[in-house]
């Protein structure tokens, strides 16, 4: 009966051994799966706290340049101003340059008519009505000189003219000038934003 009794024990033993190194098999198992994880886990927040650093230092980058292009919008914005503003000081200006030469033309047109009318009338009359003896023919003024007084005003009606032609001419270039800059500046400005 003891014999029998430490057979039982035995085989109860080797069952328990064989339980216990079953055990013993999952929990290594186990140990070398939850490693393996564990593994790929720390790997992975390796990764995203990488990949986080680089966004943080894109990010970083990016706010620079919006900074920078803000601050290169705000000086177009500015340069339009000034450029809008000289160009309207520009434009008032040369207006009232053609305003001014299209009413001297029409003064020195008027004084021109004058001068021909009195010097064709001179033509005619006589200067002297009692002529002295030493004359040969009557005296009807200086006619030869009349072209000096009116050539000058036709000098000065022509630099009005021109004046009037250069003055338009100008402010057709500027105000061409004027909106090329505005265009290119809302192209460039459009682009930065």
């Amino acid at each position: 009966q003891v014999k029998k009794m430490i057979k039982d024990l035995i085989v109860r033993l080797l069952e328990e051994a064989n339980e216990e190194a079953e055990q013993k098999g999952w929990c290594d198992t186990e140990l070398s799966t939850n490693e393996q994880t564990r593994k790929e886990k720390t790997e992975a927040v390796e990764s995203l706290h990488s990949e986080i650093d680089e966004l943080e230092a894109s990010i970083a980058k990016l706010s620079k340049q919006v900074s920078e292009l803000s601050n290169e919008i705000k000086e177009m914005d500015e340069a339009v101003a000034k450029a809008t503003s000289i160009r309207n000081e520009e434009k008032e200006k040369n207006t009232e340059t053609i305003k001014d030469a299209k009413e001297a033309q029409v003064a020195v047109e008027q004084a021109l008519q004058v001068l021909k009318d009195f010097y064709a009338k001179a033509g005619e009359a006589t200067a002297l009505l009692q002529q002295p003896e030493i004359f040969d023919k009557p005296y009807q003024g200086q006619q030869g000189e009349s072209g000096g007084v009116v050539g000058m005003l036709e000098v000065i009606q022509s630099d009005f003219a021109r004046l009037e032609t250069e003055t338009k001419a100008s402010e057709d270039q500027s105000q061409a000038s004027y909106e090329k800059f505005v265009e290119d500046t809302t192209v460039d400005k459009t682009a930065k934003q």
